[in-house]
């Protein structure tokens, strides 16, 4: 059973998690294992037999389960960080708080086709996997036991990512990320002082210089924050305020696929292929309605290492201005 502790100086919370060292990336390995050829690959069509029971897909009219025929496909991940079954458990051990790691893990594997990259595909097929991001989010929010979802995509192994067949993840939790509790308090605290949200108030300010803005579309802006923590960080961010991704409109997802898909390109081209990791900010379970946070999508291309100066004082340094990436990636088509 994996655990929850939390971190007494700082409030983190931090998963101890046996499940996760039986992956198929090992401390030590050699060479890569990610590259598994598609006759293997437990995410390839023909191979469900080699991947948990199927939860969710968008696929061929009267697809049976655990069959080939489906378009995006969502499975309980293998080697999950925190498991569905049991009790929570809270408990502590003199000063140190802990309890079971009930959560649960899954992975959406975005497409059937081995060797594409999500760069590379339709903006008909990123809504369906939107889509998928979108269905499985309503359906996990009904457990009351989880209090954050997190949906992140880590591709290419400097970010994480244990196999290259293209698909994202998401892990529910029975706490709230200090790091989303800060972001929330932060906007909570402009909203107070200013009596604005402040990522509206960043939309304004970044449509009227255009320094940073790398796309403006009707429904979504995408820009390289101010402040970046690494080269190429972008952001992509509706316009329409709303704190929770769930309460996408149809025409927004439309947008949302287009732009993702334009955005990933240009990263993809500019950048020849970099390892990347995305994840969707949104509001946590109990606080799903307020004026002052605002989901957005946050994407980190893996071009620099966190080394000790970052791990010892919470700085980031970034060689590359905002200003540059943007232009650089707005030159690109």
């Amino acid at each position: 059973m994996p655990q929850l502790r939390r971190d007494p100086i700082i409030g983190r919370w931090v998963i101890i998690s046996t499940e996760r060292a039986k992956r198929p990336i090992e401390w030590g390995r050699k060479e890569s294992t990610s590259q598994i050829s598609p006759e293997y690959c437990p995410f390839c069509p023909g191979n469900e037999k080699y991947a948990p029971h199927e939860i969710f897909a968008i696929g061929k009219p009267g697809r049976q389960l655990d069959t080939p025929g489906w378009e995006v496909r969502v499975v309980p991940n293998k080697f999950p960080a925190l498991v569905v079954e049991g009790d929570l458990n809270k408990r502590g051990i003199g000063l140190y708080d802990m309890m079971n790691g009930i959560g649960a893990h899954e992975v959406i594997i975005e497409t059937p086709d081995h060797f594409l990259r999500m760069s590379q595909m339709t903006h008909d097929h990123i809504k369906k996997i939107l889509i998928a991001y979108k269905e499985r989010l309503a359906d996990l929010k009904k457990d009351i036991r989880f209090k954050y979802i997190m949906i992140f995509k880590n591709y290419g192994e400097e970010a994480g990512a244990s196999l290259s067949h293209s698909h994202s993840q998401l892990i529910a939790l029975p706490v709230v990320p200090k790091r989303v509790n800060e972001e929330m308090t932060g906007a909570k605290r402009y909203y107070e002082y200013r009596d604005r949200c402040i990522y509206c108030d960043i939309i304004a300010q970044e449509l009227h210089s255009r320094e940073r803005v790398i796309i403006d579309e009707r429904n979504f802006i995408v820009v390289a924050p101010f402040a970046s923590c690494s080269p190429f960080e972008t952001w992509i961010i509706p316009k329409r305020h709303c704190s929770d991704f769930l309460k996408i409109t149809d025409d927004e997802l439309n947008s949302l696929s287009v732009v993702l898909g334009k955005i990933l390109k240009k990263i993809d081209i500019c950048l020849m292929n970099p390892s990347f990791n995305y994840i969707i900010h949104t509001s946590s379970f109990n606080n799903l309605e307020n004026p002052y946070y605002h989901w957005h999508i946050e994407i980190m291309p893996k071009l620099t290492k966190i080394a000790g100066f970052e791990w010892g004082t919470g700085f980031y340094i970034n060689p590359t201005p905002p200003e540059e990436a943007a232009e650089y990636l707005k030159g690109v088509d």
